[in-house]
């Protein structure tokens, strides 16, 4: 006989996570399924630090979901009795006429975000770590920095649970269905049904849905550099670049571990099913 639940959620990365939270908080009965552990390195939630930043380049529309997240991750950090939002102000960098820097200015504009224009050397004299090009112009905004991707999962998961959550790591989701009273979702290990199902599968979302998505492995680094101290959380801001060859790069300070994070967007375009690609570190990308 199936268990019966009011909403099932597939996948508990930093999506599902905080999805099983806030259902359990309410005071729903609350299944959350994943077929790695709970946090893990498989899926996009992890890497010690992940940006977070109020001047959304690609659309202003997102600016008022970034201030509700703060809002969240300080009301979890309350709970959990940790940090998990550092704040080390962001800088979008480009030429003037290129996206990066005319989509910051938007957002900021449209949503009366504080921010300041600073010219190449004005920035190395502020921020000795970034040495830009001289036609380059970076829009600083305080409020930008990095959230600690695992701990967070994994207070998510610790609330959940103390709100009544059920987190089930290492069962892997072969299937659902709808039925009349909702939805059934086949495990490999047991049947359960719901009311509701929430799908955060990240790459894998396309194994259990209609929606096209194809995964794409990103590449990222931690560079040791020679004098440390200009690459603090305190010293050294997060940023997204866009280069005078139009590549799109970001990065941020050192924390936990040696080294500032540097990575490339669409870095070897490398696209497939997500068991398939090629996790392996090489020699021209491995972490330093």
């Amino acid at each position: 006989m199936s268990r019966r639940f009011d909403v099932i959620v597939i996948g508990v990365g930093g999506m599902g996570s905080a999805a099983a939270y806030h259902l359990a908080r309410r005071g729903l009965r609350v299944l959350g399924l994943d077929r790695f552990e709970i946090p893990n390195e498989q899926g996009s939630s992890h890497g010690i630090t992940r940006a977070i930043r109020l001047s959304y380049n690609e659309d202003p529309a997102y600016v008022p979901l970034v201030r509700r997240a703060y809002e969240g991750w300080r009301e979890l950090e309350t709970e959990a009795g940790e940090q998990l939002l550092h704040i080390t102000g962001s800088m979008d960098i480009s030429r003037p006429d290129q996206a990066i820097l005319q989509g910051a200015i938007r957002s900021c504009d449209e949503h009366g975000l504080p921010y300041e224009l600073l010219e190449a050397a004005e920035v190395a004299r502020r921020f000795p770590g970034y040495r830009l090009d001289p036609e380059m112009l970076a829009l600083l905004q305080p409020d930008g920095g990095f959230v600690l991707p695992e701990r967070a999962i994994a207070a998510h998961a610790r609330g959940a649970r103390a709100s009544g959550a059920e987190l089930r790591p290492g069962e892997s989701v072969t299937g659902w269905e709808p039925t009349a009273e909702g939805v059934r979702v086949s495990t490999g290990l047991a049947t359960y049904e719901a009311e509701r199902l929430i799908i955060t599968a990240g790459a894998w979302i396309a194994d259990l849905t209609e929606v096209p998505v194809v995964a794409e492995r990103q590449v990222l680094a931690w560079l040791e550099p020679r004098q440390p101290r200009l690459f603090r959380p305190d010293t050294f801001p997060i940023f997204v670049m866009q280069a005078a060859d139009e590549q799109l790069y970001y990065g941020l300070p050192e924390f936990d571990i040696r080294g500032f994070k540097l990575g490339r967007y669409h870095h070897f375009g490398e696209r497939g099913h997500p068991d398939e690609l090629d996790r392996t570190p090489r020699a021209d990308d491995e972490p330093h």
